[in-house]
């Protein structure tokens, strides 16, 4: 591949004698990685279903290197949610975020949701996750993969930064960044990040990093975490940005990022390049100085009077408990996260929580991403199938497929214990609820 002239004299500058490696890197193909997805499936689990092995990167504990001849979204266990496609170096931002059970985390530049789906699996069900993309369009690509993941307690909003920010002044334990750059970390990977490259491209790029991350620690509680990353190698908007972030605002510190793999930026940063086995990234993070306040402006939300047919639904197909604070909108139920909430209004929020399902006719007609937060031994029916049963691939195609015919009512559909989707069983058959969206073909 051809090269921009000014991005090679700009990378034989900063990597000096290494530079030869660096360049060498682009005659080879680009790493590919998955992620597992460990509150739906284990890694013993997931081994057994994949036709190659794998092989952990150094950038996160759930990254595993993926043969470049392999269909990755062929898979089964992808629909399923066991995994997310994701190239290895990009795992590093959250491994540099930390997240913990039960913290409020805000994911601010969040599509597709490569980032936000492994907070999710870190979180585990506990705390909030908080995914917002400004640009409108893409917004639907990171609900999907919300969904498809499991993750039960995520927002999802398509607001802009400052907005959003100044609206939640203070309300996040830590908050991820991962700015749109200029992309040069995916040279190898698609040939339009090189012809949008240009020396201008990284200027501007540099400016807007440093606008979102000023609006991004506003929304931080004192003694919060603030990382920064980016997908690219230029210092004008890795080490630049930072610097220039630190030097408006004393109240924060460089600290060490807790990514292994790489090799030191800014001594405390973390810089990722082809031949340190992945893509190109770059992570800095950041502490916020002060004390957590003990009060919140926040309070959890109120569940609404859930209807019989609504009860009997669940009762009739679940073994356990409902989880969440119960919701209406229009004719939809919904499942909030059971956390302190703020005011969604006036904050374009597209999701909050998980779609239980619709009123039709007096009856409750489930929702594909209710299921998927599951797993079989909370169902009081569940089909598990092999992942190379012709039965599987039937399913993902759409088709109906056969059942016991004991079976009646709503029943999930696992491939080897990791649910994929639902149906309803009548006279010996399921009849498929897989999203038309989600089809194989």
């Amino acid at each position: 591949m051809e090269l921009p002239q000014e991005f090679v004299e700009r990378m034989k500058e900063q990597l000096q004698e290494e530079a030869p490696a660096f360049f060498d890197s682009y005659q080879k193909p680009p790493f590919r990685g998955i992620r597992i997805n460990p509150p739906k499936c284990t890694l013993e689990n997931l081994k057994k279903s994949l036709p190659f092995s794998l092989v952990q990167t150094p950038f996160s504990p759930l990254s595993y290197y993926v043969p470049d001849d392999q269909k990755i979204g062929s898979f089964p266990m992808y629909h399923a949610g066991a995994f997310y496609s994701q190239e290895p170096s990009a795992s590093s931002a959250v491994t540099a975020l930390s997240p913990q059970p039960g913290e409020r985390i805000l994911d601010l530049c969040a599509a597709p949701g490569g980032k936000s789906t492994q907070i999710g699996a870190l979180l585990n069900g506990k705390g909030l996750l908080w995914s917002n993309e400004v640009v409108s369009s893409r917004v639907s690509i990171l609900l999907s993969n919300i969904e498809r993941m499991g993750i039960r307690n995520a927002v999802i909003s398509n607001c802009e930064p400052e907005h959003l920010c100044t609206s939640l002044p203070g309300f996040f334990d830590r908050v991820l960044v991962d700015a749109p750059c200029s992309g040069e970390g995916m040279f190898r990977r698609d040939p339009r990040a090189i012809e949008e490259w240009s020396p201008e491209h990284v200027k501007s790029c540099a400016v807007r990093q440093l606008a979102i991350l000023e609006s991004a620690q506003k929304a931080l509680t004192p003694g919060g975490i603030l990382v920064y990353s980016t997908c690219t190698f230029s210092e004008e908007e890795n080490e630049g940005v930072i610097e220039a972030f630190l030097k408006n605002h004393s109240e924060f510190e460089l600290v060490d990022s807790g990514i292994s793999g790489g090799r030191p930026a800014l001594t405390k940063a973390r810089r990722i390049y082809p031949m340190d086995g992945g893509e190109g990234h770059f992570a800095a993070k950041l502490k916020k100085s002060g004390e957590k306040a003990v009060e919140s402006l926040f309070s959890e939300p109120k569940p609404i009077k859930v209807p019989n047919f609504v009860k009997k639904f669940w009762e009739d197909t679940f073994t356990i408990p409902m989880f969440g604070v119960p919701a209406s909108v229009g004719d939809q139920f919904l499942l909030l996260p059971k956390v302190p909430l703020p005011i969604l209004k006036g904050l374009n929020v597209r999701r909050a929580g998980i779609l239980l399902g619709k009123e039709r006719k007096g009856r409750l007609e489930p929702e594909h991403a209710l299921f998927m937060t599951l797993t079989p031994e909370n169902l009081q029916h569940c089909l598990v199938l092999s992942h190379d049963s012709p039965e599987l691939k039937a399913f993902l195609r759409g088709e109906q497929i056969l059942a016991s015919d004991q079976l009646s009512g709503y029943a999930a559909v696992a491939v080897d214990g990791v649910i994929t989707g639902f149906g309803k069983c009548s006279g010996g058959f399921l009849k498929n609820h897989y999203p038309k969206g989600l089809r194989v073909h």
